[in-house]
């Protein structure tokens, strides 16, 4: 029997296709992988992009993401490649979908992309980890305790069941140095990762940390993805990083230093975060006008930074009854009245 073919006309054709490096920052860290996909989509449409779509009954725009972080860990370097249908300036494409995405998913760079399609392909990530509770010099010494080690197993639990992975051959880099998180001294980790299959997490690092020593951490860590790219564009800028390094540091020895940004695959940022203004989203300014006198803006919860439908948009009270009706008995667009007795 012959496959169904959807009717209508066929999907526009992919005339250009572009990179995007963009952030997740503030409370966006708490979005998931596909929540972020989401608001990306929504953000595409209400930018206007002419993106392309798959071919089908189920036609999906098509965007390609790239190693999306884990829920919970911030990011300066996140990428996505789009495909659009008729040819596009990428720094136009970056101001109107940065001014069309939630707080906290800014953009930062847009560049046509090159190669074939679906060519983001990194071999290693950098991360920056914050870890309150823990003094630097307890950190600095579990660091150089993990870097000696030939192993360090960690158990992660998935829905697939435990899953045991080697946190030490993922390590290229790491070190430790002080710093400040809510007004108190902590250990910062500086760590460069390869992404292998199965991913190994900073907080599979900061696991096996704790397993080779007696560290007790109140909080978690916080980590931030600095960096992503090949695997050997890391030799030259550790080299740069390495002159400017401090006399007295509390980590390792400085071959296993990580440099504070390493390159980009991609050209320089063409527009600062400092220098572009504050976005706030319809949700977050109703919010801020509302609660003006009682608390500020800032303590709006997190859910409440995503869009939530076009612009200007009230919701139809209908929308919370069955079938539209206020009726529990209608169906199908019919209301059934019941008799009632005096």
């Amino acid at each position: 029997m012959a496959r169904p073919v959807p009717g209508g006309p066929p999907p526009a054709p992919t005339v250009q296709r572009l990179t995007i490096r963009y952030a997740k920052r503030g409370r966006m860290r708490f979005a998931s992988h596909r929540d972020v996909a989401r608001a990306m989509e929504r953000g595409v449409r209400k930018a206007g992009i002419p993106v392309a779509y798959s071919a089908g009954f189920s036609p999906h725009p098509r965007i390609s993401y790239s190693g999306g972080a884990p829920t919970g860990s911030a990011s300066e370097a996140e990428y996505l490649e789009l495909a659009v249908t008729r040819r596009c300036e990428p720094d136009d494409v970056g101001r109107r979908l940065d001014a069309a995405l939630p707080d906290g998913i800014d953009v930062i760079e847009v560049v046509e992309a090159q190669g074939t399609a679906g060519g983001l392909r990194f071999e290693a990530a950098a991360w920056e980890v914050a870890w309150p509770g823990v003094a630097p010099d307890a950190a600095a010494a579990a660091v150089r305790a993990l870097l000696a080690a030939p192993t360090a197993e960690v158990r992660r639990l998935t829905s697939k069941g435990t899953r045991i992975l080697d946190a030490r051959a993922a390590v290229i880099s790491l070190a430790c140095e002080t710093g400040i998180v809510h007004g108190a001294q902590c250990a910062v980790l500086r760590m460069t990762l390869r992404q292998l299959t199965p991913a190994v997490r900073p907080e599979d690092i900061v696991a096996a940390l704790c397993s080779l020593s007696a560290i007790e951490a109140g909080s978690p860590p916080l980590a931030t993805r600095l960096w992503q790219g090949q695997e050997d564009e890391l030799a030259t800028a550790r080299i740069a990083v390495a002159e400017n390094l401090p006399q007295e540091s509390n980590g390792p020895e400085p071959g296993a230093l990580l440099p504070e940004r390493g390159p980009t695959p991609m050209t320089p940022v063409r527009r600062p975060a400092e220098d572009r203004p504050r976005r706030m989203t319809n949700k977050a300014v109703r919010l801020q006008a509302e609660s003006a006198d009682e608390a500020p803006a800032s303590q709006a919860r997190a859910n409440d930074q995503l869009p939530r439908g076009a612009l200007g948009q009230v919701a139809d009270l209908r929308a919370r009854k069955p079938y539209g009706r206020d009726c529990p008995n209608a169906r199908n667009g019919a209301t059934e009245h019941t008799a009632t007795t005096p």
